[in-house]
This record gives C-alpha cells, sequence and structure tokens, in this order.
C-alpha cells in the first residue's frame, strides 16, 4: 500500500504582466490558501517520504507558503513534466517515484492532477470526496489517495481510494466561493 497526497498549487495573479503562464506568481489569497494548507498539514501529522513538483513560479511559491505553516522541511524532485500534464503523464511521473517512498506529495496543475484522481479512483458513486471533486479541484485543495499497489511502476488506472478532499474553503470561508 502506497500513499499519494495531491496539492493543486494555490491561486495565481493574473494582474502581473509576465511573458509566459509558466511564470505566473501567487496573488495574496492563494499565500494565506497555500499557508493554510500547510497548516492543515501540520494539525493532521501528514508527512511526505518524496515531494515531486512542477517547477513554476506559482508551484514554488506555493510550497514556499506550505512548508514553513506545515513545520516539515521539503526538498521537492521538479520536474518540468509535471508541468501542465496530463494524467498518463502524471502517473508516468510517479512511476519513477523512489521505490522506498510510502507517501509522496505532487504539487502541480489542473486539469492534470483532477484527471488523475478520476483515473486511480473508480467511480463506484459511494466517495463524496471524488463527487467533490467531479464538482471542482479548486487552486490549493489537497487530495489524499491510498494506493493498492506495492511499488509505484505498478500505478495503474482504478488501483487507488481517495481517503480526503480538502479545499481551502473547508478551513477558512473567507476562501469560499469565488477563490479557485
Amino acid at each position: 500500500m502506497k500513499r499519494l497526497t495531491l496539492l493543486r498549487h494555490a491561486k495565481s495573479s493574473w494582474d502581473d504582466p509576465v511573458a509566459r503562464d509558466f511564470d505566473r506568481p501567487l496573488n495574496d489569497k492563494g499565500k494565506r490558501a497555500a499557508a493554510i494548507i500547510g497548516k492543515f498539514i501540520k494539525r493532521n501529522a501528514m508527512s511526505f517520504d518524496q515531494i515531486l513538483a512542477s517547477p513554476a513560479v506559482r508551484v514554488i511559491e506555493t510550497l514556499e507558503h506550505v512548508e514553513p505553516a506545515s513545520g516539515l522541511s521539503f526538498e521537492p524532485k521538479w520536474d518540468r513534466k509535471i508541468y501542465l500534464a496530463s494524467s498518463v503523464t502524471l502517473m508516468d511521473v510517479l512511476r519513477s517515484a523512489n521505490a522506498d517512498a510510502e507517501h509522496v506529495l505532487m504539487v502541480g496543475h489542473n486539469p492534470g492532477l483532477e484527471d488523475l484522481i478520476f483515473d486511480l479512483v473508480p467511480d463506484d458513486g459511494s466517495s463524496e470526496a471524488r463527487g467533490a471533486v467531479e464538482v471542482k479541484y479548486p487552486t490549493a485543495a489537497l487530495a489524499e489517495l491510498s494506493l493498492d499497489i506495492g511499488n509505484w511502476s505498478d500505478i495503474a488506472d482504478s488501483c487507488a481510494t481517495l481517503n480526503r478532499f480538502t479545499r481551502p474553503r473547508d478551513l477558512d470561508p473567507e476562501l469560499g466561493p469565488d477563490y479557485n
């Protein structure tokens, strides 16, 4: 059994004039949401054996706000393949995770993260968390999965259970509906 936590980057700013989407920074609400998710990680005593992350500026800044609030020390493996990746590409990245890693945190983008959940978690109609993801996987949301595999190289469709889906608005109502 492996554990996978998926974190979508926090809300980025469309007000900053950047030449590339890759370079968009977080806005103030995004910074606050990332810190709140970090506190949630700390309260729930979560820890990660490996962190796989997109090197986009908004992902880097998300982790810069999650890290101190979580009380953890992050050493992400930056992987350009995660940037705007499809579910298939994200599964390929996960197949190369450290063999001894029991719990991996992947930090990236939508729609890839959302699609990865849909591919990994069968739709049996009984998962309230999966239903919430179907409605929307907002920025800075955290999805926690258990994978019925012994090795990361064995990851495949329908091998996971979505244990919990936490949105920033679940932790702070001020980050609700207009925050995406």
